[in-house]
């Protein structure tokens, strides 16, 4: 039984940490002391401020990357395991940037003959948005992270210029960020560099009128050394291209530069980019092996004999050292010689290490090890990597194991925006998704289908969630016209090995994903070996975790599924379109296929890396009900095509998916697969199956909102055992089912439900072997009172009561947090429901409900988790969905005070809610 209260445990975290740690701060102090002053051995400086923007209406300038084929087929409704497709490209042309770009991946090509060499001459260099004297005052005035179509407008119709699946917002287009950067003389011996943690896409950097370089794939971070186009003493122009072409993805990708940028000064001799891997080994309670790599760069014209000390300190609660060292590596010299970069080795061993581990059974401890560099006694470099100590094993029977204990995975995938606020990544928007999740059980996060921010891995770490780390929905054979095939010859070396350096240190990760239902599943040996590519590529990067990518057609008997340290297997495991209410759709058909995998690879373990894909809206009820556990929705089943619902008894899927009740029986007979990851945990922007008109996606168990479907309880209800609930569906308003068949469906942890109606035993019901919920399928509606009394074990445990509601008459409010810090980036949520004169919320209200502000924060945004509304996130005004609505609340940098949020609707009580910002 849990202890407490998941949410609760995550909520003291956030309360105890300084989010400046994860952006600004360093964890111990980074600086040496002169005489005059305190001097940083490496600064590392946000420019997210100060930026001016300009996206092309139409026409955009011809500095292109590459050329593009032309698209001839724009539907993108399309079922999302169709099989890829043998897919075009265009032949490069003079016009082409792409020669002086692919240089700027060659330090993660391992191979220096394979290395791009900079043609002569500077492309661009007489455009006008490059020049340090161009006048961009005309421009918008933005601060990063920033997603430049989230406030839309939505386009509508069948023929939009972007459709359901990019989520019908404006993110195709060119568009062009400029910013000056003071650079003082005193950094004369500096080199600086500019670390970008995303820009989507095709990003293209200049620096007074000078092409610095660029990274085409929107997902991974990059670094570009300004120092040789600096001027020294004044101010630099930066100046970045992006491209963002439509039908390039399956979701909504966003548009912009949406993650965080940073300036980064080093010594000429420093750790280089990801230069740390911290790796432990022979763990156990009373002492742990830690091995450290250090890669030094040496970019100055002489060798050096440098010393490296590196000392390591306990993280507290606040992710702060608290200044008593654990432990020192033992100290290393070595020469480096000019031009050239080293890797030094060096081991320790912890006594009684705090291990890091999944919440909230086992506490994801953290530890920081801080590398000091020494060239003649005096310290020139400091670079800081934080890391957990723990021990995974892969068992083919037992699942996964985690320090010695097993750990089922109870995971779900997320794709990386954020809802109404984008793909613009935003720390406490993250972690209030990683705590709803957490609340319902979830221990797990599959990033798909890309690397995320990387602050949310510092929260996995933080908050002790397991982390498949992924990366490619497609490689050589493309799912859209123009994704990632189009330049994955070019990039699959430097984007993986990019992706695997930058996270590898992050405890949360247990496992590699280098591809994503890619199309080369069914091309044999030949998409094996490039399969295999990926995987070596990954093994020489980090030899400490497995690697694999998810399959949903590859079969035990293929050479694809050979090539993978374990498998991941995308609906595979519960059966493809192979029950009698999926007979008639037309794709891949398999029968339950973990036996088949168990039986050809006893020694790897399998994991279900996507399940369910359940489809539902929060709220909305469609009759009648299917009599089976599970079946695909469509216009006359499940679904409601006029306003664009699927009914939320949590029984209809995708066309390939299976209800939640299908998935848990499946790997209940199979007790040897390690979990799964449900497809999906949050609604996302973009791929709305099965209503294309609309902007996102179905497949959530917590909606776009952030308000919990009833599929949160069935879940909960399998993955927290321990905790009393019950959940009653329907609701119980339905004046216009008086007499009519209105089944009752319970979710819940214990084991037998009794059921009344207005003080009337409905009967008992126990669950039997394999079944995970509770159904009253003969019940006439009449209004009142619905009581569920729950048992387990023949105790009582739990009940719960759902009234007919009177009309609406008043709104209720609450924050998520009253108290929020005042620097532009800290939100409170801010939930109004619509409610009778008792203040029970009324489950069919859709009245209007408008937002109003004082004090020193803004509105940046309001949803209901309707994925068929196109009214603009940005307005404050918002119809209730099925009786909910949210406003996102921000705060005003260095702006303290009271904020007063209002919410009005016609005809109803007015309520105000206060927040602080300090």
């Amino acid at each position: 039984m849990l202890t407490h209260s998941f949410t609760a445990y995550c909520r003291r975290l956030f309360f105890n940490t300084c989010f400046a740690i994860l952006v600004s701060v360093p964890l111990i102090a980074n600086c040496q002391q002169t005489k005059k002053s305190v001097i940083p051995l490496r600064d590392r400086i946000s420019i997210n401020e100060g930026w001016k923007f300009m996206r092309y209406a139409s026409e955009a300038d011809k500095l292109i990357y590459d050329e593009r084929p032309v698209v001839t087929n724009r539907n993108d409704n399309i079922v999302a395991d169709t099989r890829a497709a043998d897919s075009a490209l265009a032949a490069s042309s003079d016009r082409s940037l792409k020669k002086w770009i692919l240089p700027s991946g060659n330090d993660f090509i391992k191979d220096p003959a394979k290395h791009h060499q900079r043609p002569d001459g500077n492309p661009g260099a007489d455009f006008a948005f490059v020049q340090n004297d161009f006048n961009d005052n005309a421009w918008e005035r933005v601060n990063l992270p920033h997603d430049w179509a989230i406030n839309g407008p939505f386009y509508e119709g069948s023929n939009a210029a972007v459709g359901g699946g990019m989520g019908r917002l404006p993110s195709q287009g060119v568009a062009w960020y400029r910013r000056k950067l003071h650079i003082a003389s005193s950094d004369m011996d500096k080199i600086i560099y500019l670390d970008i943690d995303g820009a989507m896409s095709y990003a293209m950097v200049w620096l007074n009128g000078k092409l610095v370089g660029g990274w085409p794939y929107g997902y991974n971070s990059f670094r570009l050394d300004l120092s040789p186009y600096l001027k020294l003493g004044g101010n630099n122009q930066l100046a970045i291209r992006l491209d963002n072409p439509n039908n390039s993805s399956r979701w909504y990708p966003g548009g912009g530069i949406y993650r965080n940028v940073w300036l980064t000064k080093v010594n000429p001799v420093h750790v280089a980019q990801y230069g740390t891997f911290v790796k432990s080994g022979d763990v156990s309670a009373k002492s742990a092996k830690v091995d450290l790599s250090v890669e030094v760069e040496n970019k100055s014209n002489t060798h050096k004999n440098i010393e490296v000390v590196t000392e390591v300190y306990a993280l507290n609660d606040k992710l702060q050292g608290s200044g008593n060292k654990v432990a020192s590596f033992p100290k290393a010299l070595a020469t480096v010689p000019a031009g050239k970069k080293m890797i030094i080795e060096n081991s320790v061993t912890l006594v009684n290490p705090l291990l890091w581990g999944p919440a909230p059974f086992q506490k994801p401890n953290l530890y920081v090890a801080v590398t000091k560099i020494f060239l003649n006694g005096k310290p020139i470099d400091e670079y800081q990597t934080r890391f957990g100590i723990r021990s995974l094993k892969f068992d083919p029977l037992k699942g996964l194991l985690v320090n010695g204990k097993p750990v089922r995975i109870q995971g779900v995938n997320q794709h990386h925006d954020l809802g109404a606020l984008g793909a613009a990544f935003n720390t406490r928007a993250a972690e209030r998704q990683l705590e709803i999740l957490g609340e319902m059980g979830c221990n797990a996060i599959r990033m798909s289908h890309n690397p995320p921010a990387p602050e949310l891995l510092d929260l996995t770490d933080r908050m002790g969630f397991l982390v498949i780390d992924e990366i490619f929905d497609c490689w050589e054979r493309g799912k859209t016209p123009l994704d990632f095939h189009l330049i994955f010859k070019d990039w699959y070396e430097p984007d993986t090995r990019a992706f695997v350096r930058r996270d590898k240190n992050h405890p949360s990760i247990i496992t590699w994903s280098f591809g994503n239902e890619v199309g080369e599943q069914y091309t044999g040996e030949e998409g094996a070996a490039v399969a295999k590519k990926l995987h070596d590529i990954v093994l020489e990067e980090d030899d400490t975790r497995p690697s694999s990518a998810s399959m949903n057609y590859a079969k035990p008997d293929m050479p694809f599924p050979a090539v993978m340290d374990v498998l991941n297997l995308n609906y595979q495991g519960e059966g493809i379109r192979d029950a009698p209410a999926y007979a008639h759709l037309r794709g891949i058909r398999t029968s339950p296929l973990y036996p088949a995998f168990q039986t050809k690879f006893p020694r790897k373990l399998i994991v279900s890396s996507e399940t369910a894909s359940t489809l539902s809206t929060r709220g909305s009820y469609i009759f009648p009900v299917t009599n089976g556990t599970s079946a695909p929705v469509s216009d006359s089943t499940g679904g409601g095509p006029q306003n664009q619902y699927v009914s939320a008894y949590e029984l209809y899927t995708a066309q390939f998916g299976a209800s939640p009740d299908k998935v848990f029986g499946s790997q209940d007979k199979h007790p040897y697969v390690a979990g799964e990851f449900v497809w999906s945990g949050w609604d996302y922007l973009g791929e709305p199956t099965p209503y294309y008109s609309a902007r996102s996606s179905y497949s959530g168990i917590i909606d776009l909102a952030g308000f919990k479907k009833n599929r949160f309880y069935l879940y909960q209800s399998r993955w927290r055992p321990g905790l009393p609930m019950v959940h009653i569906l329907p609701h119980w308003n339905w004046p216009d089912r008086i007499g009519k068949i209105t089944p009752i469906h319970i979710f819940t942890s214990g084991d037998e439900a009794e059921l009344f109606l207005n003080g009337r035993s409905l009967g008992k019901k126990k669950k039997a072997a394999f079944e995970y919920r509770l159904r009253w399928d003969d019940v006439k509606y009449e209004p009142g009172e619905l009581k569920a009394i729950v048992y387990k074990n023949g105790k009582r445990w739990a009940e719960q009561l759902v009234q007919t509601t009177g009309n609406p008459a008043q709104l209720m409010i609450i924050a998520d947090r009253k108290i929020i810090n005042a620097d532009s980036d800290d939100l409170s949520f801010i939930t109004v429901k619509v409610a009778d004169e008792n203040g029970l919320m009324v489950p069919d209200a859709n009245n209007k409900v408008v937002f109003e502000i004082e004090g020193p924060g803004e509105i940046v945004a309001t949803d209901n988790g309707d994925p068929a509304n196109l009214v603009s996130f940005a307005s404050k005004e918002r119809a209730a969905y099925f009786g909910m609505v949210l406003a996102v609340v921000r705060s005003k940098k260095s702006k303290a005070g009271l904020i007063k949020i209002k919410a009005i609707s016609k005809g109803l009580k007015t309520t105000i809610i206060e927040v602080r910002s300090k």
